[in-house]
């Protein structure tokens, strides 16, 4: 059974919104990398990517977010991702992909969209 891969975006105050949904691998990944471009072409250097609703994530989605972490970077933007303890069912399977892979530090993770897109709150401990 194919599951539905879908990338929404939003903008909340200063912060474009990229919501992503599904299974990020090989097949989807690229989807998430143009639509990641088209904001910053936009001209959006704050970035957040929902991650709540991935309950798959492989080393293609690891790299487009290490690519839009780059991206942003170069603009001297700011990107942060919402990895919540619990989501996506079980828990957010990305948020264990990135900490295997030691990875998840650089990252400015937060628990949710109030959190990520406020700039008093600090971001959760790597």
């Amino acid at each position: 059974m194919a599951v539905a891969f879908n990338v929404t975006d939003d903008e909340q105050g200063a912060w474009a919104v990229l919501r992503v949904s599904g299974e990020l691998d090989l097949m989807t990944s690229p989807v998430l990398r143009q639509r990641v471009h088209d904001v910053v072409a936009e001209g959006h250097h704050s970035l957040v990517v929902d991650l709540s609703d991935v309950f798959f994530c492989d080393s293609s989605g690891v790299g487009v977010l290490i690519a839009a972490r780059r991206l942003i970077r170069s603009c001297q933007g700011r990107l942060r991702l919402i990895l919540p303890d619990r989501g996506a069912e079980d828990g957010s399977h990305v948020n264990r992909v990135l900490g295997a892979l030691g990875v998840r530090r650089l990252f400015d993770v937060h628990p949710d969209l109030g959190s990520a897109t406020t700039d008093e709150a600090g971001p959760l401990s790597a």
